[in-house]
């Protein structure tokens, strides 16, 4: 079913999310109990019936996606990444210059397991049986994910730019089938969002300084009837903390929400669109109230949390084709190179971008 999410003259197809909380959180009971007794061999399966609920609740057009992972290649680039962990661990308490080589080998394969992440997860993703796939190349992940991310962590300045090439290496080398998916957004665009996320920040730190200087905490601890300096500063910390979580809570959606409509924006798979009308405060009042209630359940309302959180996400989303999406579909060819495929299979890496 159309509907209108761009403009009038823009038909638009919705995405849209089916899952229910009471449904995922029946799976992800049995995930954490299975991974705890199994010792965390169980968790491979756990990603996969987690996946393949998730896709197979999103549609688009009548017709849902679909996940088709292995659990034993996941459990298999899992194995790889705790043996990597433990020879990280035991390599310093050996000797330091042996740690250091072990880091150097680490860094050198960290672009590469991130590329067949993307492998790996797109490969295993499909729509109306027609598989996804990620061709980015080997220089190109080095580059982004070594070079940017180590100079990254010494120029925090640099980090929209970073962030800007991540999403543009990610869905510029994404296809569907064989037509290829485009990215148009600009750093600067991203740069816009996390100038005004820190402008935010800067206010915050001014209302904060203010909200000390006027008292306000000295008149807490009066109401209290407590004229002791300890519990005036005590009062004072835990105002502090809770206006400061208050503020991320805000700041966090913001971002989370404008960068959203900066990246489907302004990403395409052929002559096709994507539109994103998401919104900062009603992706807060969600996030804000889903970590009430986690809290205040002690964990069990997170699945609908998340079912709660996706819907949204998706409902504000849709698919613009250019022409008929049936013969769009139509002309598509699945045909994947074994390459590709073996590739694919080789790591699952849970890393999100």
């Amino acid at each position: 079913m159309e509907q209108q999410l761009a403009t009038p003259q823009v038909s638009v197809l919705p995405f849209v999310f089916t899952g229910k909380g009471s449904e995922y959180f029946s799976i992800w009971i049995v995930n954490i109990a299975l991974t705890i007794i199994t010792l965390g061999v169980y968790s491979a399966w756990a990603k996969v019936r987690k996946l393949q609920y998730l896709y197979r609740n999103t549609s688009l057009a009548g017709s849902s996606f679909d996940y088709h992972g292995n659990p034993m290649a996941i459990l298999k680039g899992r194995g790889i990444a705790l043996v990597a962990l433990i020879a990280f661990q035991v390599s310093w308490q050996v000797s330091p210059v042996i740690g250091l080589v072990v880091v150097v080998l680490l860094a050198s394969t960290f672009p590469i397991l991130i590329k067949r992440s993307l492998q790996f997860r797109l490969f295993n993703s499909s729509y109306r049986g027609l598989r996804f796939g990620f061709d980015g190349s080997n220089s190109a992940a080095y580059r982004i994910f070594l070079f940017l991310t180590v100079v990254t962590a010494f120029i925090n300045f640099i980090w929209p730019y970073t962030h800007h090439q991540i999403k543009q290496y990610q869905h510029s080398y994404s296809r569907f089938g064989q037509t290829r998916f485009s990215f148009s957004a600009t750093s600067g665009q991203f740069y816009k969002v996390y100038v005004r996320a820190a402008l935010l920040g800067i206010l915050g730190i001014v209302l904060i300084i203010g909200l000390i200087s006027t008292g306000i905490f000295q008149a807490f601890s009066a109401e209290a009837g407590n004229h002791s300096s300890t519990w005036m500063n005590v009062v004072g910390v835990v105002m502090v903390v809770l206006f400061f979580a208050l503020y991320q809570a805000l700041v966090g959606p913001y971002i989370q929400a404008r960068l959203q409509n900066v990246i489907w924006n302004n990403t395409k798979l052929g002559p096709h669109s994507f539109v994103s009308n998401i919104f900062a405060r009603k992706l807060f009042i969600i996030m804000f109230t889903n970590y009430i209630l986690i809290i205040l359940t002690l964990g069990l309302y997170k699945p609908f949390a998340t079912i709660r959180l996706l819907r949204y996400r998706f409902e504000t989303m849709g698919f613009i084709p250019h022409g008929s999406l049936e013969d769009f579909l139509a002309g598509q060819s699945q045909q994947q190179s074994a390459t590709g495929e073996e590739a694919a299979e080789m790591f699952d890496v849970d890393i999100s971008f």
